[in-house]
């Protein structure tokens, strides 16, 4: 339901996944192989980000429709954190290993989309504590009655 708080988050970090597809994560003056070869260093460029960004937001999305199970949605949402912070540690392993092989006077400039890996993150922590939050309310009522 899109009244809950971490729908909103959740839909959050699917957006900064998907947006990935647009944002480059880097770019650089110089052609160096293999990811650097059209200046733009993107998720497009290694199979395993593009696989991990396609998952990570795929599970934050379908995630927002499974409010009635909130111990599969508090899972789901782990998964999402796990995925956010595999494509922020790959990515900047990628690159840094394809800017090693740069002249030493090529520019290499961050691009938007470093930051997303990072605000998906954010954004799937604040998912994971209000559906825990949900939970604990539900089960403290369940007490009362």
């Amino acid at each position: 339901m899109i009244q809950r708080i971490q729908s909103l988050f959740l839909f959050l970090a699917s957006g900064c996944f998907f947006g990935l597809f647009g944002l480059p994560f880097a770019s650089s003056d110089e052609v160096t192989k293999p990811f650097f070869e059209d200046l733009i260093y993107n998720v497009l460029d290694h199979p395993a980000l593009l696989g991990i960004t396609i998952a990570g937001g795929s599970i934050a999305l379908i995630n927002i429709f499974l409010f009635k199970n909130r111990g599969l949605q508090m899972r789901l949402s782990i998964l999402v954190i796990i995925c956010a912070v595999l494509l922020a540690l790959f990515a900047t392993y990628l690159v840094y290993q394809d800017a090693s092989l740069m002249a030493p006077g090529a520019d290499l400039e961050d691009g938007f989309g470093v930051y997303l890996p990072p605000a998906a993150l954010i954004f799937g922590i604040l998912a994971y504590i209000f559906v825990k939050k949900d939970e604990k309310l539900v089960k403290s009522m369940d007490r009362l009655r």
